[in-house]
């Protein structure tokens, strides 16, 4: 297991299957996980894949420690205003900040540097101490507003990567669909995969 965390946050856009199954792979493959959850992320897992994910930190790290098969302490969840968590201090940052899926309202108080939940505040200290922020932007159509923070973060060293999964391989369900946009986030995270056949491979 590395001793370098990576972070994952979920928010309300459609989509929760990205960041669940980039949980899961992350977890798979060895690594610590620091988990945060918005309210809206709540109810779009409820929505979109049935899942009931508390409201306390705690119990949602029982839950979702179980539900991964992860290792004790591998995974670590904390509340959207929980001020002394890792994360939120330049002092103890993760190797990298995946926000998956991103809403357009995250990315806009990240461009403006807005710090009002543990979230936001994240991704503002992946960016004052240059460490790999990835904003898997999940809208469409995307308006010059969104297209104009989308720009700001990335002259500010993001990258985003909205959720476009590709078809030249053929994929035969969603889950197909989920785990291309997952090992695109794991390849600029230096994560090792077996997910999809790379361009050009024998498939």
């Amino acid at each position: 297991m590395s001793d370098q965390p990576i972070a994952v946050a979920l928010t309300g856009a459609s989509g929760i299957a990205y960041g669940m199954r980039l949980t899961e792979c992350l977890l798979d493959a060895g690594r610590q996980v620091q988990l945060l959850y918005s309210q809206a992320a709540q109810v779009v897992a409820a929505m979109e894949l049935d899942l009931q994910l508390p409201g306390s930190a705690e119990a949602a790290q029982a839950q979702l420690t179980e539900h991964f098969h992860a290792e004790p302490g591998q995974l670590q969840v904390y509340g959207r205003q929980q001020w002394t968590a890792p994360v939120a201090s330049g002092s103890n940052p993760p190797q990298a900040l995946v926000v998956c899926p991103c809403t357009t309202g995250t990315l806009a108080s990240i461009a403006h540097g807005i710090s009002d939940d543990l979230i936001d505040r994240a991704a503002d200290v992946m960016l004052k101490e240059r460490r790999q922020l990835i904003l898997v932007v999940r809208e469409t159509p995307f308006s010059a507003i969104h297209l104009q923070n989308m720009l700001t973060v990335t002259q500010a060293g993001a990258l985003v990567m909205p959720a476009n999964p590709g078809f030249y391989y053929q994929p035969e369900s969603v889950d197909d669909l989920v785990d291309f946009m997952v090992a695109r986030i794991l390849d600029h995270l230096g994560v090792e995969h077996d997910l999809l056949p790379r361009w050009g491979a024998d498939r």
